[in-house]
């Protein structure tokens, strides 16, 4: 294991969590979106052409995981049978209703650990190419990971924990460390492929830099009666 990169309050380790894990100290709270174990790749033709997700052609155990007193892990539909009773976050990727036709996949889940935790997020995404989509603009800012979560997204669910130390030990491109950055949150992250870990570096570094950016709040979508 290298050492590990320190960014401000983000501490960033390149390797494998399985690994890394035993030598963390304190941790409040886990928020990832862990290989589903589903073997992805997208079917967009015109998507950017990624490599394939580390250890997402076996089962994804989330036991190592759970040891920790609050979490919440995307994908957890994917692995539900492994889960105890917990809440689920809904991440509703739709800008209109009538999305639901053209969009393979309008919502996307997360298995929580506090089992009174139900929460909607209403996010447009940001298509193939892109990842947040702020204000409904869906160019608005590069997608570097197959399944980057909106930085929008992460930072409502950090919201959600207690405590202050912010553990994502499958962090991909950062969104999990920009969104602790925006709260004030101190952030570890592990990375296992070293394209995503500098990619996340980068953006992290970046959002240190620009403490004060706001990001807009989800607006919740109008339900029909």
């Amino acid at each position: 294991m290298t050492a590990p990169v320190i960014i401000g309050d983000c501490t960033l380790y390149l390797g494998d969590c399985l690994e890394i894990l035993p030598t963390l100290g304190k941790v409040d709270a886990v928020v990832t979106d862990p290989p589903y174990g589903i073997g992805y790749k997208s079917a967009h033709k015109n998507s950017i052409d990624y490599s394939l997700i580390a250890n997402d052609d076996r089962p994804f155990d989330p036991g190592p995981f759970l040891q920790f007193k609050e979490s919440i892990v995307w994908g957890g539909n994917n692995f539900a049978d492994k889960l105890p009773i917990g809440g689920w976050v809904v991440w509703d990727k739709r800008l209109s209703f009538s999305a639901d036709r053209i969009m393979g996949s309008p919502v996307e889940l997360a298995w929580c650990s506090r089992r009174n935790l139900f929460k909607i997020i209403r996010v447009l995404h940001g298509g193939a190419k892109n990842a947040d989509a702020l204000n409904g603009d869906v160019a608005n800012a590069a997608r570097f990971h197959p399944t980057q979560k909106p930085v929008i997204v992460m930072r409502e669910c950090v919201s959600w924990l207690h405590g202050d130390i912010i553990l994502d030990p499958f962090m991909e491109s950062g969104s999990t460390g920009v969104a602790c950055v925006k709260l004030g949150r101190k952030f570890i992250g592990i990375e296992i492929e070293p394209k995503y870990f500098d990619i996340a570096c980068k953006r992290i570094e970046e959002a240190t830099r620009q403490p004060d950016m706001f990001i807009k709040r989800p607006e919740q979508m109008e339900l029909p009666a």
